[in-house]
């Protein structure tokens, strides 16, 4: 289901040859790649990947149109800090060994290119919330406690069109998200969009429990109780002023169990 994209270049020529680049050696630079392989293996610890078809993305820290991803052909548990790429919006890895899959070029790139706020990307096919996609009706339903998190920022992107193998297919994803961090993506999956790869992740980590317990609650057959909406307005405004702050605790403590249990993601 992996496609692999096209060569463009490796940087050394070509629309990346003339960017005022940051040093891509930098210390944020690599926090930031070590904080994603961080993700990229509790992902797969917990389940939350698909074989080597998912992808997680964020912007070089201090810089716009660079962005690091995973390359095409590893699943989730191999990927190290050093492992993951940076390419432009053009296609041209700028560093790293390998490219990025297709799908993960064509939607990532044109995600951080027309919404800007989005400077992490995660993408999979996490199984409760994908299954949410495949349901009529709206896929959240505010039932439960955890989902609430999600309160107002979903958005449902309903045209499935394929396979995203092209830039106009990662536009039309893009033009779908409006203002919401999170989005199921009809017969397809899950994106979940953040300012930092901390929320990003922990936004991640909460939707599939929500989704989880949110199928098993309908797999008693008997109706869900929604939230009344003026407490869950309530309650997602409570949530939201400590998020940052939890999901920056929430990301150290996954790497805190990586470092004592497998700490190469870090290489």
């Amino acid at each position: 289901m992996a496609h692999p994209l096209l060569p463009h270049g490796d940087g050394s020529s070509g629309p990346s040859a003339g960017h005022n680049r940051p040093d891509l050696e930098a210390e944020i630079v690599w926090q930031a790649r070590a904080d994603l392989a961080a993700c990229f293996r509790m992902a797969a610890r917990l389940g939350l990947e698909e074989g080597i078809c998912n992808h997680f993305s964020a912007l070089v820290p201090g810089y716009d149109d660079l962005f690091i991803v995973n390359p095409h052909g590893y699943a989730f548990r191999e990927l190290t800090a050093s492992s993951l790429l940076i390419c432009d919006f053009d296609g041209n890895v700028v560093a790293g060994a390998g490219q990025p899959e297709a799908t993960a070029f064509h939607i990532h790139a044109r995600i951080h290119h027309q919404v800007p706020r989005a400077r992490v990307a995660l993408h999979t096919h996490m199984p409760y919330a994908t299954a949410l996609t495949m349901t009529e009706g709206d896929p959240l339903l505010f039932a439960g406690q955890t989902a609430l998190k999600f309160y107002g920022r979903v958005a449902v992107d309903r045209q499935y069109n394929g396979l995203a193998l092209d830039a106009a297919e990662g536009d039309r994803i893009a033009a779908a998200i409006g203002a919401a961090d999170i989005v199921f993506m009809r017969h397809h999956g899950v994106m979940v969009l953040g300012p930092t790869i901390a929320e990003a992740w922990d936004d991640l980590y909460y939707l599939e429990r929500a989704c989880q317990v949110q199928c098993l609650a309908m797999a008693t057959g008997r109706p869900l109780l929604p939230v009344d909406p003026a407490i869950a307005e309530a309650t997602v405004r409570q949530m939201r002023e400590g998020d940052p702050d939890s999901a920056r605790l929430h990301l150290a403590s996954v790497r805190r169990v990586l470092d004592a249990e497998d700490p190469s993601y870090r290489s």
